[in-house]
C-alpha cells in the first residue's frame, strides 16, 4: 500500500483559519453505505438514539510551544511533545541545539539538552513546575495551516476537555457544544469519557511511500475503571457505540482484550491502515476531514473503506466544505 494511494488536491481556501461562533453549526457529512447526506452538525440528534454510548476523548490542549534563548543570544524553539518524568520532556525544535545547551525562558524558567535524538531532543526543566509554567509563558500549538494566531486558549478545545497533556487537539470534538451534550443526555445518550494525550504519533507526517514501513510514536493513554464499566456495559448489552474521533479510537483499540475494554494507563504505537481488523463493533465514527497522506485518513479509510471516503472528500470539495482542525465533520457509519 502506498502513501500516494491517500493523496488528494484540496484547495487552500477551503482550509478553516477559524472555528464558527457557533461550533455545533458547523456543517455534518453522513456516511451511511453508498449514500451521502448533508446536515448542519446540531442535527446529529437526529441519528442517535437512547441507549447509544459515545466515547469521547477528554484530553486538553496545553500551551507547548516555548520560545527561549540560549545563552550565546540565540533563539530556540521548543514544541513540548511527550512527557517522560517529572520536568523532563521530548521536544520538537527549531534553532541549533545540542547536548547540554541551556535555554532560558521567561519567568525564570531553563532548560538543559540532555540528549539529542533524530529531529527531537530531550530536555529537562529547572526554576519550577513546567507544567505550570507553560500556562504563563507558553503559545498553543496550532498546526502549521493555521495561518493566525490564537490568543484565546478555549478556541483550540473541546468544551469537555479535562486533562493536561496534548500538542494537538482532538479536534472531532470541536463541533459540540453544552447545550448540544445537554441535548443528546435529555435524549437518552450516555457518554464515556477517556484520555489519549495527543502526540508525535498522531500528527507527524508519513515520510516513507511504502505506508506498512511506517513506525507511530508512542502516546499516552488512560481509560478509567468506571469509563470502562461504560463501554463493558454497553459491549455486553449489544448498544451501539459511536467514537468521538480517530484518537479514541486507537486508544480502544490498544486497550481491548477478550471482548472487553480493559481499563487502566498505558501507551500506544498502533498505527490504523486499510487491512486493520477492527476489535470493537463501533457503529459509527465522527470525525474531521484529515490532511492527504496523513495517518489520519489512513484510518478513517480502513474503518469505511479508502474509495469510500475518496469519494466523500471529493463531494466534500465540490460543496465546499472546511477542512482539518477548524472545519466541518463526518458521521460515518460502518
Amino acid at each position: 500500500m502506498k502513501l500516494s494511494d491517500f493523496d488528494y488536491h484540496l484547495p487552500k481556501e477551503l482550509i478553516a483559519q477559524k472555528p464558527l461562533k457557533r461550533r455545533d453549526a458547523s456543517r455534518l457529512m453522513v456516511l451511511r453505505g453508498d449514500s451521502i447526506e448533508h446536515r448542519i452538525f446540531r442535527e446529529i440528534v437526529y441519528y442517535l438514539e437512547r441507549g447509544d454510548l459515545l466515547i469521547f476523548n477528554n484530553s486538553r490542549v496545553i500551551p507547548a510551544r516555548l520560545k527561549g534563548r540560549k545563552s550565546t543570544g540565540g533563539r530556540v524553539e521548543l514544541l513540548l511533545v511527550r512527557e517522560l518524568d517529572t520536568n523532563l520532556w521530548e521536544c520538537i525544535f527549531r534553532g541549533k541545539l545540542r547536548e547540554g545547551t541551556e535555554v532560558s525562558f521567561p519567568s525564570g524558567i531553563s532548560a538543559k539538552v540532555v540528549k539529542k535524538g533524530e529531529g527531537t531532543v530531550e530536555v529537562r526543566f529547572s526554576g519550577g513546575d513546567i507544567r505550570r509554567e507553560i500556562w504563563k509563558i507558553g503559545e498553543m500549538p496550532t498546526p502549521p495551516y493555521i495561518k493566525r494566531k490564537v490568543d484565546n486558549p478555549e478556541e483550540y478545545q473541546t468544551v469537555y476537555a479535562s486533562k493536561d497533556g496534548s500538542v494537538a487537539a482532538p479536534t472531532a470534538g470541536f463541533h459540540f457544544t453544552q447545550e448540544l451534550l445537554d441535548e443528546l443526555r435529555s435524549r437518552g445518550v450516555e457518554f464515556a469519557f477517556i484520555t489519549l494525550h495527543v502526540g508525535l504519533g498522531t500528527f507527524l507526517p508519513v515520510k516513507v511511500e511504502d505506508v506498512e514501513k511506517h513506525r507511530m510514536y508512542e502516546e499516552h493513554f488512560e481509560i478509567p475503571d468506571n469509563e470502562a464499566d461504560k463501554i463493558n456495559s454497553a459491549l455486553e448489552e449489544g448498544r451501539r457505540i459511536f467514537a468521538v474521533g480517530t484518537t479514541t479510537v486507537r486508544a480502544l483499540e490498544s486497550a481491548f482484550t477478550d471482548d472487553r475494554i480493559v481499563p487502566g494507563v498505558a501507551t500506544t504505537d498502533l498505527f490504523i491502515y486499510p487491512g486493520y481488523e477492527f476489535k470493537v463493533p463501533y457503529t459509527g465514527l465522527i470525525t474531521n476531514f484529515h490532511l492527504p497522506r496523513s495517518t489520519l485518513i489512513m484510518l478513517v479509510s480502513a474503518f469505511a473503506g479508502r474509495e469510500r471516503i475518496l469519494n466523500a472528500y471529493r463531494e466534500a470539495i465540490r460543496r465546499r466544505y472546511r477542512f482539518y482542525s477548524f472545519g466541518d465533520a463526518m458521521l460515518i457509519f460502518r
